[in-house]
């Protein structure tokens, strides 16, 4: 094509150029012809009706031998580019690469790595030491401790004080006072007793009971509704006319049936008939539902997170505060009664951290409560609360940990590791004892086996937050499933002789999100390659899936076994939203206990004959790479797999080298990759060079390219190999499939662009380095072939179906450098006219056109003119 139109004449042998470093079988990048396979090029000496061709039978069999090894060449060639992530679905399989991407990058931004949870012991969990703050959790909640029996008066007093009302509690004290009892609903720790209190107290207050010193009481959950009934009628042990009730019936123990809408009717006309109220607190999920469905169900909405830190923390500096507070520190219980004056916390802070340290001059309660707003609200204090709301204990303990850095009884470090803490406490509190019940001796004679049922019911909501905490930010769907894949291994594991039954129909997904504290959220899930909309699923806090992986890890080493399967399962697992996170959790899981880490899951799945489970296990090294405590052992376990290694190993040495922190440096990663990519002549030259492409994200790329340049000059055909197939693959890769970085940086805003023209496009100091190489594959007779589909891959890429440009910026970065002398014009020439002729996409003339401006730049083509013209 020359200026406006496409060139009239034929296509001539592409002259190479001058090249520093260069395949033997490449032509040198200069005027002077290479060695005879450059003739190959589309209308060589050797094409076709060429007048050179030779003329003896002995020449003609020796050309005709030498075009048999060459087209043998560009097979083995066009086989060592194949997917080596596809062998399980074939060659032209496709292995969401971008999909697999873009669910490690979620799975690592919701797995915060270095978190330094509170060093708390955890066997009396109710009880917090930091600083001189010393608060037992179980009397933050109200009456938690009393089993049977009145509620103590300066108790309703308090709860009338202090209680937040939730959204929805005019509604429900409404429904109290319509129909003598509520069942109400909630997960443990949101208010759900507290709030059943206050309705009670207001209630009775002004009924009945109001004169009766012991107006709201306790009933025993082990007697049950029929029980409270009777005693309701019978007015004894002190059950007196216009009495509140409060009862928690546990319906979550195994083989315990909940009450029928009969037993609450009969209830309900005891109340009435006595002038009373009761109010049945429960835990929603599968077993409560029928309850919770009835006309006396309600769900106990949790109260506002806000509120409830204002009212804690107000009240906590006005009982801190006592008398007038000092510069540096303050009388009265919690504010500072070290031999220092209070002032015994952290004091190597910068100026913003001077200024939360203290108290100001005048000490007032209106600055304090000021001051105290600030703080809540700095970035740093949130980053290590990470909860996206709190629960009332955990209001309290925040609370206490502000009011005492404001009076300086707190340190900065302090605070932060004590606001931590709150997620750890949240953890230990959904794993503690789950299963004490089914470990107790049943009841019974003694003569009959005992019956176990039920496990799969208790067993769902631990796995759900298990499964949560490895794949929050998947579709619901998926946690869902796997969460019931671990309910089995749990169950089995806890009762091997039984076969866990779970009913089918009995699922509540609301449920699950109010026993997770998660929240789902629209999103797009990776489907086939395509992104569709999907509803996902997170935590209520950044904080809470490391929280779950270290309490599980750390503390119940029982339950390491049926996870571990469970793990397995899941690095099977066809969706690249499922596998790829699992793996970063696996990772995590490593760090915490390397030696069972290592043994369990890297290393088995490392040796594994799909390549969906040594992905899976060279993700999960790299995971472990990402924490300073574990880079030198991974480091060392890559390195001598790479070297001493199974091939399988050697594999997923090679994968985890791709992603950059498996190797002192980018040169040691570049020499291991090496070394396994042209060892048994090039069996795993695919996964090499594929990893090798991936290294070109990083900020050392100019290193790789070097590397690249050497080896297309080495001697070893091996090593040429690796290069030429790494610099074709670098054509054929979207920077979706091997980029780490969101977008919104130059490469991550490029996701669907070849990384080729990604980086001539954003990083222009290496474009002449990326037009040098791929003009030595294009020049190299094995490999012209596929780099010519690659070119032509390239070209169409410049605008989309609609017309839209698309990657016409980094074309028109690269084709000047590509296409600098007359030979490479032709060549391009030549390949603009064959996809023009192409009957199934047919290039149009005006795009061709336009293509080859890009690659031609005017003032070029100007001067080509003038020198035609004399």
């Amino acid at each position: 094509m020359a200026d406006e139109a496409v060139a009239e004449r034929s296509a001539e042998p592409a002259a190479p150029r001058a090249k520093e470093a260069r395949s033997p079988e490449a032509p040198p990048r200069g005027g002077a012809r290479g060695d005879d396979k450059a003739k190959d090029a589309p209308g060589g000496a050797n094409a076709p009706g060429s007048a050179d061709a030779p003329d003896s039978d002995s020449a003609a069999d020796e050309a005709a031998e030498r075009e048999k090894e060459r087209e043998r060449a560009a097979d083995r060639f066009k086989d060592r580019t194949r997917d080596p992530l596809a062998e399980e679905q074939g060659e032209e399989g496709p292995t969401d690469a971008a999909a697999a991407t873009r669910a490690r990058r979620s799975g690592q931004r919701l797995l915060t790595s270095g978190r330094d949870f509170i060093g708390l012991d955890r066997s009396d969990v109710g009880q917090l030491h930091i600083g001189d703050i010393n608060i037992r959790l179980d009397a933050l909640r109200s009456g938690l401790s009393m089993r049977n029996g009145p509620v103590p008066e300066e108790e309703l007093l308090r709860i009338r004080r202090t209680h937040i009302e939730p959204e929805g509690y005019v509604r429900l004290r409404r429904a109290l006072e319509a129909r003598r009892l509520l069942v109400l609903g909630g997960a443990p720790g949101t208010g759900r007793v507290s709030t059943a209190l206050a309705l009670l107290e207001e209630v009775t207050r002004d009924g009945e009971g109001g004169q009766n010193s012991e107006r709201v009481r306790r009933a025993d959950p082990e007697r049950g509704i029929r029980e409270l009934a009777a005693q309701v009628v019978g007015g004894e042990g002190g059950h007196l006319r216009g009495t509140g009730y409060l009862l928690e019936p546990a319906l979550d123990r195994p083989g315990t049936l909940p009450p029928d809408g009969m037993d609450l009717d009969q209830l309900a006309s005891a109340l009435a008939e006595r002038g009373s109220y009761a109010v049945v607190v429960v835990s929603v999920g599968s077993a409560a539902n029928p309850l919770l469905a009835g006309r006396y169900g309600a769900i106990c909405p949790p109260a506002p997170t806000r509120e409830l830190v204002a009212v804690r923390l107000r009240k906590r500096l006005e009982e801190e505060h006592g008398d007038p507070v000092r510069d540096g520190g303050g009388g009265g219980e919690g504010a500072g009664g070290g031999p220092d004056g209070g002032r015994s916390g952290d004091r190597s802070g910068d100026s913003a951290r001077d200024r939360d340290r203290g108290p100001d001059e005048d000490g007032s309660l209106s600055r304090l409560l000021e001051r105290a707003a600030e703080l809540r609200e700095d970035p740093e204090v949130t980053e290590a609360v990470g909860l996206d709301d709190l629960r009332p204990a955990e209001a309290e303990l925040f609370a206490s940990l502000l009011a005492g850095h404001l009076l300086g009884s707190v340190g900065r470090a302090e605070l932060l590791s004590g606001c931590r803490g709150l997620a750890a406490v949240q953890a230990y509190e959904w794993f503690a004892g789950v299963d004490r019940a089914l470990a107790a001796p049943p009841p019974g004679d003694g003569r009959t086996p005992p019956v176990r049922s039920g496990t799969a019911a208790l067993f769902h909501p631990v796995a759900f937050r298990i499964a949560l905490a490895v794949l929050g930010g998947a579709s619901h769907s998926a946690v869902s499933a796997a969460a019931h894949l671990l309910t089995w291994e749990l169950s089995v594991q806890s009762d091997p002789d039984s076969t866990p039954a779970r009913p089918l129909f009995c699922d509540d997904p609301e449920s699950d999100l109010a026993l997770s504290r998660a929240r789902p959220a629209d999103g797009t899930v990776d489907v086939a390659g395509a992104e569709v909309t999907g509803r996902l699923i997170f935590y209520r806090g950044a904080a809470l899936p490391a929280a779950v992986l270290a309490e599980l890890w750390d503390r119940h080493f029982p339950v390491r076994a049926p996870v571990v399967r469970w793990l397995r399962l899941l690095a099977d697992d066809s969706r690249p939203q499922v596998s790829m996170r699992a793996a970063v959790a696996a990772g995590e899981l490593s760090v915490r206990d390397f030696e069972h880490g290592y043994s369990e899951l890297i290393r088995p799945l490392a040796e594994a004959p799909t390549p969906r489970r040594r992905v899976f296990a060279a993700t999960a090294l790299d995971q472990a790479a990402g924490h300073a405590s574990h880079r030198r052992a991974v480091r060392k376990v890559v390195d001598n797999w790479s070297r001493h290694g199974t091939p399988a190993l050697r594999w997923t040495a090679a994968m985890a080298l791709g992603y950059g922190r498996s190797a002192d440096s980018m040169d040691d990663a570049l020499d291991a990759l090496a070394g396994i990519g042209v060892r048994d002549d090039g069996e795993q030259l695919a996964v090499a060079s594929l990893n090798v492409v991936r290294l070109l994200t990083l900020p050392e790329c100019a290193t790789v390219l070097r590397r690249l340049a050497d080896w297309t000059g080495h001697r070893g055909e091996e090593y040429q190999d690796l290069a030429l197939v790494s610099i074709v693959r670098l054509a054929l890769t979207d920077v979706d499939e091997v980029l780490d970085d969101e977008p919104g940086t130059p490469l991550g805003d490029r996701g669907d662009w070849p990384l080729l023209l990604a980086l001539a496009a954003t990083r222009p100091e290496l474009t002449g380095k990326l037009a040098d190489l791929f003009w030595t594959a294009l020049n190299t007779a094995r490999s012209r072939d596929v780099a010519l589909d690659a070119l032509e891959t390239l070209l169409r890429s410049a605008s989309r179906k609609d017309g839209r440009a698309w990657t016409r910026e980094g074309l028109a970065a690269l084709l000047p450098a590509l296409i600098a002398k007359e030979q490479d014009r032709r060549r391009l020439d030549w390949l603009l006219r064959r996809m023009m002729r192409d009957q199934d996409r047919p290039l149009t003339e005006e795009r061709a056109r336009a293509l080859w401006r890009l690659a031609v730049p005017a003032r070029q083509r100007r001067s080509e003119e003038e020198e035609s013209h004399g």
